[in-house]
């Protein structure tokens, strides 16, 4: 059986990391929401983060599936039938042979221990708690600020709302402060969690992608900068930066 990802993709135009995205949401043939404007200086496809994670995950483990998009405008995602996948009305969710997971963390842990995958070291118990305090970090100390930044710059203009750029400017001080950090961490080792890349790496692959698109310059120190150039140049996430 070919796993089932069920998701959501936006393609977003921008006109420039300072322009007032304001624009219309429509769905085109293919079930994607697009926000089309005039005139573009560069198209990103910002498919839901959640769903870029576990498509990301698969690529890494070559793991065949099938992507279902999930049409949120038509409130397919609270429909009896998808709440018995994600009981939150949430995406991403998988069905892997009638196995039913969701939230997009727990994914890419079941996966890669399914695979046996060094990108979750669980045989060791040292590795394996190296690996959680990495991937604590990446919730804790990244998610948050980058995600209310793509939040205010990308998702908010989607639904016609102004971008609240002293929340924007707040959040990306607080962030840099929490990559200082990172530096220093990066510092002594390749990855996190150590040498060898983990999922705890890649998780940060769907928003720092936003943030970069946008124009903020954030893994800019020489250790970040190596860090990010390695895992943002995986061909894993090549194949899903753009599309599922």
């Amino acid at each position: 059986m070919v796993l089932t990802i069920y998701g959501m993709q936006i393609l977003v135009k921008v006109l420039n990391p300072d322009a007032d995205l304001t624009g219309r949401l429509r769905t085109d043939r293919c079930g994607k929401f697009c926000l089309f404007f005039v005139a573009h200086r560069y198209i990103a496809d910002v498919y839901i983060k959640g769903t870029r994670r576990v498509t990301l995950v698969c690529k890494e483990l070559n793991i065949p599936y099938k992507f279902v998009v999930v049409d949120l405008a038509a409130g397919e995602h609270k429909t009896p039938a998808y709440l018995q996948k994600q009981p939150f009305g949430q995406v991403p969710a998988i069905d892997d042979d009638g196995f039913k997971l969701c939230e997009s963390r727990a994914i890419g842990r079941y996966l890669s221990a399914k695979a046996g995958s060094p990108l979750l070291p669980n045989s060791d118990p040292k590795k394996f708690g190296e690996f959680e305090v990495a991937a604590s970090i990446e919730y804790s100390n990244f998610d948050p600020f980058a995600r209310t930044i793509a939040c205010e710059k990308v998702f908010k203009p989607l639904q016609g709302l102004a971008t609240d750029e002293a929340v924007v400017a707040e959040r990306l001080a607080a962030l840099t402060a929490k990559l200082e950090t990172y530096e220093v961490i990066l510092g002594k080792q390749k990855y996190l969690a150590g040498d060898e890349i983990t999922l705890a790496d890649l998780f940060h692959l769907p928003y720092g992608s936003i943030l970069v698109q946008v124009g903020f310059d954030i893994f800019s120190t020489p250790n970040l900068k190596r860090w990010w150039n390695d895992i943002s140049s995986r061909p894993s996430w090549q194949a899903v930066k753009d599309s599922a």
